[in-house]
């Protein structure tokens, strides 16, 4: 064993950082490896019972709280700071509570949780204190543990750890040091767990023999269990990364390095209920797009002088890379915690310093076991509607009004732009030919031709002649063949105004996805563009179209009949079959195919998604409910 934890012959400190999974790992491991004959914990007795309690109850967390009996501070009020109209800062409780959080990432729970599997002894040594002050530190990153051994890593801190802050945390120190003189004379090894702060004052007070503090009178402690969905403000790590820590444990699998393959695994997870929730609407999660996203994490994450991303961070890059509806996708997995809380116990609804608890009554909450500093960042992400939200809005719809949103309509007549300049230069392609070049290069060298009559010594140049004739219908089928089944809602929107297409359009039903009052999301499935507009009647409802026997089909029949030119553009994942193609040769038309893959799969899937508004004076506030993609 190493001499720099050394206390004393028969006492080893064994500094940590409070909510750290990886510190929760090696100090497991350090316990585990050496033999002790008692644990000393850096919790006041009036813990000890109801903390091994909910240990017991693991992996339900559960809190452990300790009212205070005094009164949080209040800031005067003054008429200067109402005249500026600055917020209240004051807090909204009236009581404050310390408490020590019961999670399996907890370096302290975890020795506790070994050695009372282990039947070794536990002493709680830390003074009895009524108004605990909480003083959270900035660390390096625990990660650095996995390239080098907690001895070289609390030696490398050792000269930046500051005085302990205030006479309070003087007296703990030498209470605690006090103590463990006194357990010293009843037990020959003694492992005893300290703040990675604590640590070098805690040797220099047992060195001086300083004098014990006294206790204060102190209320009974109370243990309650936590809402899964404020889990978040509880736990030192993410509440999915906690959850695979005892899974690891369950399964008897290795946790070495869950801080970091744990990220990995929640995103293969969001990526899998991301899928499972869109379908077709949502983007492709591909292993390229993936490996772009965790660079980004990893650059975004040195920027910070980190070596693990924050959920932050995580965020951030999910919502730049893969859209808003990834990225809230991807915050409710790392929410998830995979385990129930304990029904023995009522439960609280945790928050940023403060908890509400059962009864309605709300405390500010001061944690006995502080880790790292933390800051906390708002996101602009709109998160899911609930079902009931849902519902409601669908009753209030009414089916007859309907219009689209305008920065989707600028989007697909762009691309549709696009579509009819490829198919217009393939019909340029088909007339092109190479001749010898003589005073011009004209549409540049040709150079298979010049090659093939390499011999001769000539140049061949090609000419592109300007393409005949123009496109005002195109087709795109982004789904084919496609089932009636997923695409009910067929409709034929005439064009607002002259830089709008007439469309007609099979798609998801609207009413499915709804986003916010009056607004509807659905999915398209195929579509047809007249441009210039001109009024025609809905293709989904007139007979001429009848015999069709397929959505698509009925597209093309339309198309066929309405376009005033030669040539039609279609967009689809397959080339036009024998059907297809007799369908356009009975109308006098010719489809030119451009195949869907030619596009770019996440320009494709951004258009697809598109959203149904219910009037428009609904355009004004559907910004605030309509994610971006």
């Amino acid at each position: 064993m190493s001499l720099v934890f050394r206390l004393s012959p028969r006492i080893t400190l064994f500094p940590v950082i409070h909510e750290s999974g990886d510190f929760a790992v090696a100090v497991r491991r350090f316990l585990l490896h050496h033999s002790f004959d008692c644990l000393a914990v850096p919790l006041p007795p009036s813990f000890a019972e109801a903390v091994e309690e909910a240990i017991l109850q693991l992996p339900s967390v559960s809190i452990v709280l300790q009212r205070e009996t005094s009164v949080p501070d209040h800031r005067p009020w003054s008429p200067e700071k109402d005249a500026k109209g600055a917020e209240d800062d004051r807090p909204d409780f009236t009581r404050v509570a310390s408490y020590v959080p019961v999670e399996p990432c907890q370096p302290v729970i975890a020795a506790i949780r070994a050695a009372m599997e282990e039947r070794i002894p536990r002493a709680f040594i830390d003074l009895e204190t009524d108004d605990f002050e909480c003083h959270t530190a900035v660390y390096p990153d625990p990660y650095s543990l996995k390239h080098t051994t907690p001895e070289a890593f609390a030696a490398a801190i050792l000269p930046a750890i500051p005085p302990p802050p205030g006479a309070q945390a003087v007296r703990r120190i030498q209470t605690m040091a006090h103590r463990l003189r006194q357990l010293e004379r009843r037990h020959s090894s003694i492992l005893c767990i300290c703040s990675l702060t604590d640590w070098p004052w805690l040797r220099k007070a047992y060195q001086e023999e300083a004098a014990p503090g006294e206790d204060d009178l102190v209320e009974p402690v109370e243990t309650y269990a936590v809402t899964p969905e404020t889990l978040l403000f509880m736990l030192g790590e993410l509440p999915y990364i906690t959850g695979l820590y005892e899974r690891a444990r369950a399964d008897l699998e290795s946790d070495e390095n869950l801080s970091i393959d744990g990220v990995k695994t929640m995103l293969l997870a969001a990526r899998d209920e991301y899928r499972e929730d869109l379908g077709s609407r949502g983007r492709k999660i591909t292993p390229k797009l993936l490996r772009t996203y965790l660079q980004y994490v990893r650059n975004l994450t040195l920027i910070q002088r980190h070596l693990t991303p924050s959920l932050h961070s995580l965020i951030i890059a999910a919502q730049q890379i893969a859209g808003d509806l990834f990225a809230v996708q991807l915050a409710d997995v790392a929410r998830q915690y995979g385990h129930p809380p304990n029904r023995e116990f009522p439960a609280l609804r945790m928050g940023i310093h403060k908890a509400a608890l059962p009864d309605g009554t709300l405390l500010g909450m001061k944690t006995r076991l502080p880790g790292q500093t933390r800051t906390w960042s708002s996101l602009q992400l709109t998160p899911q509607v609930p079902k009931i939200q849902q519902q409601d809005w669908q009753s209030r719809w009414n089916p007859y009004r309907q219009c689209s949103w305008p920065p989707e309509d600028i989007a697909i007549e762009k691309f549709r732009t696009h579509i009819k300049d490829a198919a217009i230069a393939l019909l340029g392609a088909d007339l092109a030919r190479s001749e010898k070049f003589t005073t011009s290069l004209k549409d540049g060298l040709d150079i298979r031709e010049t090659l093939r009559n390499w011999h001769t010594g000539q140049l061949y140049i090609r000419v592109n002649p300007p393409a005949r004739g123009n496109l005002d219908c195109v087709i795109m089928l982004f789904d084919s063949p496609a089932d009636p089944r997923t695409y009910p809602w067929r409709v034929t929107w005439h064009a607002e105004h002259h830089d709008e297409s007439t469309l007609s359009l099979f798609a998801t039903d609207y009413r499915t996805g709804m986003q916010g009052p009056g607004i509807g999301m659905a999915t398209y499935g195929g579509a047809m563009f007249l441009f210039p507009p001109r009024p025609i009647p809905d293709i989904w409802r007139s007979r001429r179209f009848d015999h069709a026997d397929t959505l698509e089909e009925r597209l093309i029949m339309a198309a066929c009949h309405y376009s005033r030119e030669k040539h039609i553009a279609m967009m689809s994942p397959l080339p036009p079959g024998l059907a297809w193609k007799k369908i356009a040769q009975r109308y006098g038309k010719k489809l030119i195919h451009l195949p869907l893959s030619r596009f770019s799969q996440e320009t494709i899937q951004k258009l697809r998604v598109f959203h149904v508004l219910n009037g428009t004076n609904v355009r004004s506030y559907a910004a605030h409910f309509i994610r971006k993609g």
